[in-house]
């Protein structure tokens, strides 16, 4: 319920269905050269990402946990793109290791790709789990917490110094209008992982509005640099997690087939984000620390998303658990 309220007051979600489509394929430019890394990228919104830099030239690696998924979408995503784009070069596309339930994985994922010895110009931090029930990650933290902002935090801040290096560069952090949903304090960080003290849709808000407040909290550091923080709403989109049970049979049916009538494919629900990932306007125009939902039109997050106190107190207890 206090959810939906906020949704109404701040028409964050509602808007999706009456802003203008800002973005489109053919606006994103070249990305020959530069090298990207997704989180997520063997399907949804993540697959969508992927196949739509990597048809503009980009080196894409797709971070996941899955090799045989992300194989397997690797070979679709050639087929796919020399078909979308047939002056295209050969995509470049490789797997990365990718655990977002373990920080220990996460620091290993990031080393193996600074291994490399390559630039980063653009991460994309896309992956995560939704409404799932109550479960502790491999660190011991609510895995909704964990996976949908501790393993992108940890992942990130290991690969700083190298997108740093890479400048210009980008960090593109996927929250939800389900931000605007957690209970008073915005996070209740005492009682974190006690089961009984929060639900599993009061959980996902909670992990959103920490993907936000770190964003945010990660743009103002970087404001004298050229890497360029910013935060989408993907939209209602129809991806995978229509299908997990986490609402039991009925529900998930309820929601599979709304999704057929109101949901956004991938293909669309990625373009947001591809805005923030690729457009000139974010550079030209130093958009820096921003909140974007479909398709590529800006709004304000919540009042909790923007308080600078809470954001500080979640970067310094983020470092705690990490």
């Amino acid at each position: 319920m206090v959810m939906l309220e906020s949704s109404i007051t701040q028409c964050a979600f509602w808007k999706t269905y009456f802003t203008p489509r800002r973005y489109s394929y053919d606006k994103i430019p070249d990305q020959t050269g530069k090298i990207a890394i997704v989180t997520g990228a063997n399907t949804g919104l993540g697959y969508a990402t992927m196949v739509g830099l990597a048809g503009h030239g980009a080196h894409v690696f797709l971070a996941c946990r899955s090799k045989d998924r992300a194989l397997a979408a690797i070979e679709r995503a050639k087929i796919e793109i020399k078909e979308k784009y047939p002056q295209a070069a050969d995509p470049k596309l490789e797997f990365l290791e990718l655990d977002l339930n373990d920080m220990n994985k996460c620091k290993q994922a990031a080393k193996e790709f600074l291994g490399k010895g390559l630039p980063l110009h653009l991460l994309v931090n896309n992956s995560g789990i939704i409404m799932t029930p109550f479960a502790l990650s491999a660190d011991g933290i609510e895995q909704q917490f964990a996976v949908n902002h501790m393993g992108h935090f940890v992942f990130t801040m290991a690969l700083l110094d190298r997108i740093k290096e890479s400048q210009p560069s980008r960090i593109v952090v996927l929250s939800s209008f389900a931000h605007e949903g957690p209970t008073k304090g915005g996070i209740d960080f005492d009682t974190l992982n006690e089961e009984k003290k929060s639900d599993t849709v009061t959980r996902y808000g909670r992990s959103k509005l920490a993907n936000v407040l770190f964003a945010k909290a990660l743009a103002r550091r970087l404001a004298e640099t050229q890497v360029y923080v910013n935060i989408v709403h993907p939209g209602y989109v129809a991806t995978e997690w229509a299908r997990q049970d986490s609402f039991g049979t009925f529900m998930t049916k309820i929601f599979e087939k709304l999704s057929k009538v109101v949901a956004m494919t991938p293909e669309i629900g990625a373009l947001t984000q591809l805005y923030v990932a690729t457009s000139p306007e974010i550079v030209n125009k130093n958009i820096r620390g921003r909140y974007f939902i479909p398709i590529a039109n800006e709004i304000q997050t919540s009042a909790y998303g923007q308080d600078e106190q809470l954001q500080e107190k979640l970067w310094s207890f983020t470092e705690k658990l990490r």
